[in-house]
């Protein structure tokens, strides 16, 4: 893979500072590619791209190298999805500074619903639990639904 980072934007900084554990916060992520991943995740599951303004200099990107091959996985599924082509997992630089140019909008959308969530609360470990439940509850209730339309002609 090329040099190219995982950047943050300047505005949702502080707020992934604030979700991994260190000795001043009890956060609910042990690194910056959890919370970066985590945030993807939401993002592409809400259909939310968010492009990245402002580039954070208090936060350094992340290098690639970072992303253990499970989370590369997800950049490369979201890559695939949001352009439907299979030749951006290619190995140049230019389909390399795409896929992640699509993971860091979608965890900048996953980073606008986190901060959302948690507007407001003390503890983020159980607002995220709370968020990650009704997630799940709303995609059960979505299953559970009854659909006529299948008797239709």
């Amino acid at each position: 893979m090329a040099a190219n980072r995982i950047r943050v934007a300047k505005d949702k900084a502080e707020l992934v500072k604030s979700l991994v554990a260190s000795k001043e916060t009890t956060g609910p992520f042990q690194t910056y590619v959890e919370v970066m991943i985590f945030a993807a995740a939401l993002g592409a599951k809400h259909k939310k791209r968010v492009p990245l303004e402002v580039i954070s200099k208090d936060l350094s990107p992340l290098r690639q190298e970072y992303f253990t091959s499970s989370f590369a996985v997800l950049i490369n599924l979201l890559s695939i999805t949001e352009t439907e082509d299979i030749k951006i997992l290619g190995e140049d630089d230019m389909a390399d500074e795409q896929r992640i140019h699509i993971f860091e909008e979608y965890a900048n959308g996953g980073l606008e619903i986190i901060q959302n969530e948690l507007h407001g609360a003390v503890d983020y470990s159980e607002r995220l639990l709370l968020l990650l439940t009704s997630e799940r509850f709303e995609q059960e209730n979505e299953e559970e639904e009854f659909n006529l339309s299948k008797f239709l002609s």
